[in-house]
């Protein structure tokens, strides 16, 4: 019997980027030797004072059920990150923990879409705020943040796409995929817009830790009273203690939207895995030196991968201040070796020089590639110059 699908999933597109790392596992499981720059994951190990709070709590019986929005141990101590972070005060009732930031904002759409709603996304994005939207019966409302824009989007041009359905705008600062961070005048001057026109700020700040130079991390929920009172703030452990797979998320912001997340949670998840809790306890409240170690590997990384990704031919990219992301034009490289779109350059960079970027097409931005540095150096420079042979090679006007 053919099953008839849900219109709501009939349009949905696969993840860009695990799909791409699926087959890069699968090559690699034929034997052939993939270097993957694709994960959107540190390449380190939990921190170890995690994983022992989260083995005590099992061995301490913490395994059943929690309340369904969170362990209140754990939102005290989401409390005083915020306000240690941030300089920004706020009540358990305004907090709801998730499994991983990613369902915390399915979530939250889910919450406060009705059908048709808008919602303003900056181009590039990433991969599921579109599809998360739609989901809700929302609409995607593209505006572009162009290389020249530093990827960033602008007051005005949320401005003049603001209508009377728009709900929200997000804000991914720093973002995934290209590392760019918002200024405080650039944030200042958003917030006056949403203000202007009553609408919800969902910034998105999982990267908020892995900042590079003299670049800052501002929440646009610190700004002022009234810029708190609109924001939704999702974060997470995933990123900035290497707990990918931990899957804990939280989201900050208006208590009546918390409730309403927390009542959809006790009907869907029930509660976020019970010893995932008691290890984010741990990664908020213990010793944060790792962390800073992987920040500082990470941006040790980027200073000297950077410029041989600018050395290749037919890459145009700008130096990211945060995440661990690159996001180069390679749209002159793809053209001038033959091929007729990044897509299919990625496709051949991945069963020719066997190495697996994600395509821009993912991002809204298919002129481009992500390339994720969270990994080792020596895997890394391979894979640049892996990549450097091959453009190299099917450069097709002989100026090389």
């Amino acid at each position: 019997m053919k099953p008839i699908l849900a219109n709501r999933v009939q349009t949905l597109t696969p993840s860009t980027t695990l799909a791409i790392t699926a087959k890069a596992k699968e090559l690699k499981e034929q034997g052939i030797d993939v270097i993957g720059l694709g994960a959107g994951e540190p390449d380190y190990n939990t921190p170890q004072n995690i994983l022992d709070a989260a083995f005590k709590s099992m061995n301490d019986g913490y395994t059943k059920y929690t309340p369904a929005g969170g362990l209140p141990a754990l939102k005290k101590a989401i409390i005083n990150k915020l306000q240690r972070d941030q300089q920004i005060t706020y009540q358990p009732s305004e907090i709801l923990i998730g499994i991983g930031a990613k369902h915390v904002l399915y979530t939250l759409f889910q919450v406060l879409l009705n059908e048709n709603d808008e919602v303003i996304i900056p181009i590039p994005y990433w991969v599921s705020y579109p599809e998360q939207v739609k989901l809700a019966g929302g609409v995607p409302i593209y505006i572009e943040g162009t290389a020249e824009q530093q990827y960033k989007i602008t007051a005005q041009q949320i401005k003049q796409a603001i209508t009377d359905k728009t709900r929200a705008v997000i804000l991914n600062s720093p973002s995934n995929p290209t590392g760019m961070i918002y200024s405080k005048t650039e944030l200042q001057e958003i917030a006056e817009v949403c203000k202007e026109a009553n609408i919800w700020i969902i910034s998105d700040e999982i990267y908020e830790k892995l900042i590079y130079g003299d670049a800052k991390h501002i929440s646009i929920a610190q700004l002022s009273d009234d810029a708190k009172e609109r924001t939704i703030i999702i974060n997470g452990v995933s990123k900035s203690h290497s707990m990918t797979g931990w899957r804990i998320g939280y989201a900050a912001g208006n208590k009546e939207i918390i409730t309403a997340m927390t009542d959809l949670a006790s009907h869907s998840t029930s509660n976020p895995v019970t010893t995932s809790q008691y290890a984010t306890i741990e990664a908020y409240n213990g010793p944060q030196d790792t962390v800073e170690e992987m920040r500082s590997a990470f941006e040790s990384r980027l200073e000297i991968i950077f410029p041989q990704i600018v050395a290749i031919p037919g890459f145009k990219v700008l130096k990211p201040q945060g995440a661990f992301y690159l996001f180069p034009d390679v749209s002159e490289a793809a053209s001038k070796t033959g091929y007729d779109s990044v897509d299919t350059f990625v496709e051949a960079l991945l069963t020719e020089a066997n190495v697996a970027v994600i395509p821009g097409s993912g991002f809204g931005a298919p002129s481009t590639i992500r390339l994720s540095y969270a990994t080792s150096l020596d895997l890394l420079e391979e894979a640049v110059s892996r990549i450097d042979t091959f453009v190299r090679s099917k450069w097709q006007d002989g100026l090389l």
